[in-house]
């Protein structure tokens, strides 16, 4: 056996390693904001402060702070988020590489080490976080719109009710279930902490891009500034919403079917181009053959590029603005 078997195998068992002590670090790691562990110092002595910092994982601190103030940072925080997902930019970037290297390597020795599906594993690798957090962000969206109406209602009944503002976010952060309880429950607790209330609402929005949830906090703004009945305006704004969430569940039922058939029309040339290639390589390998100049890569990525492009096309028909 030579030495590149060996190396690789080795490399792959260091990673593993890597992986198994980075999963045991995150499962250790309580599932809290920022604002939660804040608190925390505050109300639970029972565990000392450096202990709770120990849990977090030296590696990742170190990649987060090599990341931190940064734009990839920034916007790696920013979508997990949205995303409602407990990890840290260190984390996400070390499992990011690890998946890459790892599906990689599964790749080259899955294709009888096969440089071409090497590489097909580490992209695959690269794209499979964006797409799960990318994933969860629309789901969670979608969910919590979905709750404004109620968030609404229990609002504008405790401001009839004689509830401050503020008490009435605190009765949504009880009452409702997540993930709208969780959003309002950081909301609460930041203004408890000495946020003012347009900033904490600001920092929700940036939380959840909804446009929904950008009119309520307008028009939550604009009553503190010139006055005027909250409950009144909130309770048409209610209105508007409600109706535009059956709305975008009619569509969302109509569209179903466009979605799910693009993204299988999608994949379906790489998944038969994948078969083929482990079924009968030597037919895949003559777009590769000198023979054959550059005329094969050229087809490989006129058909790459008519894929994406008949993909972009199919969700543009099925996005539909309301």
């Amino acid at each position: 056996m030579n030495l590149s078997p060996l190396l690789i195998i080795g490399v792959g068992g260091v990673l593993a390693l890597l992986l198994l002590i980075i999963g045991i670090a995150v499962s250790v790691r309580r599932d809290r904001s920022l604002v939660d562990e804040r608190l925390e110092k505050y109300a639970d002595k029972t565990i000392p402060v450096e202990e709770r910092d120990q849990s977090t994982g030296r590696l990742t601190t170190w990649i987060d702070q090599r990341v931190a103030g940064s734009s990839l940072g920034d916007r790696i925080r920013r979508n997990l988020s949205q995303a409602d997902i407990k990890m840290k930019s260190g984390e996400y970037l070390a499992l990011l590489v690890i998946l890459v290297v790892l599906i990689g390597l599964f790749g080259y020795f899955l294709g009888n080490r096969s440089i071409v599906l090497a590489i097909a594993g580490g992209v695959l690798g690269f794209f499979l976080p964006g797409m799960y957090v990318n994933s969860q962000k629309r789901r969670r969206l979608v969910r919590f719109n979905d709750q404004l109406s109620d968030m609404l209602n229990l609002v504008v009944n405790g401001l009839r009710a004689g509830y401050s503002t503020m008490q009435a976010m605190e009765s949504v952060s009880k009452e409702l279930p997540s993930p709208i309880s969780d959003e309002f429950r950081r909301v609460v607790q930041e203004m408890q902490l000495g946020v003012s209330m347009e900033k904490a609402l600001e920092n929700l929005l940036r939380r959840i891009p909804s446009d929904d949830l950008d009119l309520i906090i307008t028009a939550i703004n604009v009553q503190r500034e010139v006055g005027g009945n909250l409950a009144e305006i909130l309770d048409t704004i209610s209105y508007t919403i409600r109706e535009r969430v059956r709305i975008k569940g009619e569509i969302r039922v109509l569209t179903t079917q466009v979605m799910y058939s693009g993204r299988f029309l999608a994949f379906m040339p790489l998944i038969v181009i994948g078969i083929l290639y482990l079924v009968n390589r030597p037919y895949m390998m003559e777009f590769f053959k000198e023979s054959s100049g550059i005329c094969g890569y050229i087809a490989l990525g006129v058909s790459l590029v008519l894929i994406i492009l008949g993909y972009i096309a199919m969700n543009k028909l099925a996005d539909i603005e309301v």
